[in-house]
């Protein structure tokens, strides 16, 4: 599995809103820098695990290089039963802290929203970091390879942006969509 994206059986993908034995998404914390290396340990525990990451060009004194940073630093997504023994198996991982949510117990990420940011980053759409927003109209790209996202519209720098949000570890990923067609959700 690449840390960009595991692949699921279409049998084993998730529902919208999981019971409490089935298999979601939830977000873990991680040591600063230690993103790449916890998704590769969950990776060999046999743990479904997704990383986004973003491609930059990182400026050393003596040269430049393209180096691929996480889309969120700190986070990694894992899909399990919140019932598991692989829960535990998680929380021992050197450089995980913990499950994202209430009290360290973590909390359930809705499909849609991993499903759309993983949209993003296996696409050949420019996107980048953005800050997290609660206000702006919802709305859903139609037609193109973004299709069915959702998400805040924005406007800057004269350009149409489209923000998609992981509520749980508040943060966002900002596309360009000028030239795609847009509705209101």
């Amino acid at each position: 599995m690449s840390i960009l994206q595991s692949e699921l059986p279409s049998s084993s993908k998730p529902r919208l809103t999981p019971q409490a034995d089935e298999a979601a998404w939830f977000a873990i914390q991680t040591r600063a820098r230690s993103e790449k290396k916890v998704s590769a340990q969950l990776e060999t525990k046999g743990v479904p695990v997704f990383l986004p990451v973003i491609r930059q060009v990182h400026r050393w004194s003596d040269r430049r290089q393209w180096v691929h940073l996480p889309l969120f630093p700190g986070y990694v997504f894992v899909h399990i039963d919140p019932k598991s023994e692989l829960r535990l198996s998680v929380l021992t991982t050197m450089g995980v802290y913990s499950f994202v949510g209430a009290g360290g117990a973590g909390l359930a990420i809705p499909d849609k929203q991993i499903d759309d940011v993983r949209t993003i980053v296996t696409n050949p759409v420019p996107f980048t970091p953005f800050p997290f927003l609660r206000v702006g109209q919802r709305v859903r790209v139609r037609g193109g390879c973004l299709d069915g996202i959702e998400g805040t519209l924005i406007s800057r720098d004269s350009e149409h942006r489209l923000v998609v949000s992981v509520e749980l570890v508040r943060r966002s990923v900002a596309v360009r969509i000028d030239g795609y067609d847009i509705e209101v959700v």
